[in-house]
């Protein structure tokens, strides 16, 4: 007996649906695991170090790059709109707070994301598929200590310092348009930075990239211990890994927001 075209569209949402909690539930289990691997003796000091350069080091040009045109592009939107009301000088004020609180977070996690998190991914994918994840376990050894730990603390350590990067040098760029496009002086610009930005918008911003950087290793771990299929499935697995992670960072910055704010 044929199934109506309805009972099928209903039996594949329920698929969907099922096969994300059962992902969620491994998720949480790999987390579960990390966490104890990391109070465990034998810390992995050496390969944490290593991650800490393929994740922030390398990281540095996109991440760079990214924050200076957004500061030059925000000062330069943000000076036209506030012109029209004769508040131009104010740039640095708009600049400073954007980029303290939302934007170098936000931006540098999606950079980083892009990155990093399909980087992992595809190299655990890969040594998933040829079975050097199920060579580490025959030895005795435990992945989530061996591989996912030392990745996962590097993104969580590295995250934050690219973002004080970032906003240093978007504010520098915002600074150069607004100077040559507005007539700012650099000494003007710098001020109202600084009565506008306090430190507990500067913390809030940089507090949020510890979840960040958390939130990207683990989805690209997570992903990469899970790919089957040999090289296409790593490529779907890097796909999904680099799509989930992005989102993830996107809610849990409303969330972390109100929660920072409500404080």
């Amino acid at each position: 007996m044929k199934r109506p075209p309805g009972g099928r569209a209903v039996e594949g949402v329920g698929e969907r649906v099922l096969d994300a909690v059962e992902s969620f539930g491994h998720f949480a289990a790999l987390a579960g695991r990390v966490f104890r691997a990391a109070r465990r003796p034998r810390f992995p000091w050496r390969d944490t170090l290593r991650q800490i350069d393929a994740i922030g080091t390398q990281s540095l040009s996109i991440v760079l790059i990214t924050a200076l045109f957004t500061g030059m592009v925000l000062a330069l939107q943000t000076g036209v709109a506030l012109g029209r009301f004769g508040a131009k000088l104010y740039v640095g004020s708009v600049v400073g707070l954007s980029l303290a609180r939302e934007l170098a977070p936000v931006l540098t996690a999606l950079m980083v994301s892009g990155r990093v998190g399909a980087g992992i991914t595809a190299e655990l994918g890969a040594m998933q598929v040829t079975e050097q994840v199920d060579a580490i376990r025959s030895m005795g050894a435990d992945p989530a200590q061996k591989l996912v730990l030392p990745r996962v603390l590097a993104a969580t350590l590295a995250l934050p310092l690219l973002t004080i990067l970032a906003g240093l040098l978007g504010a520098i760029g915002g600074g150069l348009i607004a100077r040559a496009q507005f007539g700012i002086t650099a000494n003007f610009y710098l001020r109202t930075i600084t009565n506008t930005v306090t430190v507990e918008d500067f913390l809030s911003g940089v507090g949020k990239t510890l979840v960040f950087g958390w939130i990207i290793a683990m989805v690209g771990c997570h992903q990469g211990l899970r790919t089957s299929g040999g090289t296409v499935g790593v490529g779907r697995a890097t796909t999904q890994a680099v799509v989930l992670a992005s989102i993830a960072v996107l809610v849990s910055d409303f969330f972390l927001t109100q929660l920072l704010l409500a404080l």
